[in-house]
């Protein structure tokens, strides 16, 4: 899953970041206003973190850019003990949650895994799809009931297949979602198909059937026969 970390304190920043990179996280990062306006309307994120007192501007106006264009992302705003009037205006204009400073990045990881389980897999703990069961908590995959060991970039692709089932996903944008913003300078996504293959041995091997459909030119769609 990938979080966008909006924040302009760099010792703040970073350690948010390194937590949740522990947790399996893909972080992406803005310091500023204008950084984050530009990320969020050139990619997709799963989740924001947002501190609303940004240099160039309010981290409002951001969570308002989101819901915009892309209603399903999940939306923390961090703010200011005092803050409360920003706290009540964030949420009622479409964040999902909020965190007072100072709190404890476990926390943090809690609430975002709440969120993300409430916007991509129905509020489900166990993400359950024909013989096969994820555990967005744990990183943890299982085929028949057995479990079945996945690279982080597998398991990558398989959440995002999962919470993005019966549709068709453009190579960038799992490319973006699995390997980070960065990926859109490469000249192409054939390195996609490896992993893909490799993902689609190991569930079968396992006793899953074949749920990846590639969608000639476009990209890949995760779908029962």
């Amino acid at each position: 899953m990938k979080i966008l970390i909006i924040e302009d304190e760099p010792d703040l920043q970073a350690s948010i970041a390194g937590y949740l990179k522990d947790q399996g996280f893909l972080c992406e990062l803005a310091s500023d206003f204008a950084e984050a306006s530009e990320k969020v309307a050139m990619y997709v994120y799963d989740c924001l973190v947002v501190d609303l007192n940004l240099p160039g501007g309010n981290g409002m106006e951001i969570i308002r850019q989101v819901k915009a264009g892309h209603p399903d992302t999940g939306l923390i705003i961090l703010s200011a003990r005092d803050a409360l009037d920003d706290r009540l205006e964030g949420l009622s204009i479409g964040a999902d949650d909020y965190l007072t400073k100072p709190f404890h990045l476990s926390e943090l990881n809690a609430r975002i895994h709440s969120i993300i389980r409430r916007r991509r897999f129905q509020g489900a703990n166990e993400v359950v799809f024909g013989e096969i069961t994820l555990d967005p908590q744990s990183r943890r995959v299982f085929v028949c009931g057995e479990e079945l060991i996945l690279t982080p970039k597998e398991y990558g692709l398989l959440s995002f297949f999962l919470a993005n089932r019966d549709r068709v996903v453009g190579k960038e944008a799992l490319s973006e979602h699995i390997w980070g913003d960065h990926i859109d300078m490469a000249d192409h996504f054939d390195f996609l198909y490896t992993h893909i293959k490799n993902l689609r041995r190991k569930l079968m091997q396992a006793g899953a059937e074949d749920y990846i459909r590639t969608v000639y030119g476009i990209g890949y769609k995760w779908q029962a026969k």
